[in-house]
């Protein structure tokens, strides 16, 4: 019996649609109601298993709140090269975290807050204890490391 092995393309774009669900809070069986399929299927397309129609990821992205070519962007919105989905290297780390329950819920969390002097502040303070974590176990960072935001 030949079991048949999902295709690297649809597998990402069917991981892209899966993170892109979670940010929003959304369920497979509403995604699956708003495009006229059964979880079942949600389920399918987002491992990879079963490809979807262009007319189908059209849908998905209105429902999704985003454009069609979301699904095949890597990174800083590079296209998606299909030599890099065949190395085993090719997870991008930031979705990587994105798939994780901390990455949503700190993503859901930081899309909330409207003021950009608080954003610039929690990424300076995220910063500065990410590069102290690096040099070691003691906090080293000054209080002018965290409260200056990136760049200043």
């Amino acid at each position: 019996m030949n079991v048949k092995t999902p295709n690297a393309i649809d597998s990402y774009v069917g991981a892209r649609i899966r993170t892109r669900r979670q940010l929003l809070g959304m369920s497979q069986e509403r995604l699956a109601d708003q495009i006229g399929v059964t979880f079942q299927q949600v389920q399918k397309y987002e491992k990879g298993i079963n490809r979807i129609g262009a007319s189908r990821l059209q849908r998905i992205a209105e429902v999704l709140h985003t454009s069609p070519s979301f699904f095949f962007e890597q990174g800083d919105s590079e296209r998606l090269a299909v030599r890099e989905l065949d190395a085993p290297d090719h997870a991008d780390p930031v979705a990587e975290f994105l798939r994780t329950k901390e990455g949503l819920v700190l993503n859901r969390a930081f899309l909330k807050i409207a003021d950009p002097q608080i954003r610039a502040t929690i990424i300076a303070l995220v910063t500065a204890m990410g590069q102290a974590e690096s040099r070691g176990p003691t906090l080293a960072a000054s209080i002018g490391d965290i409260t200056r935001p990136p760049g200043d």
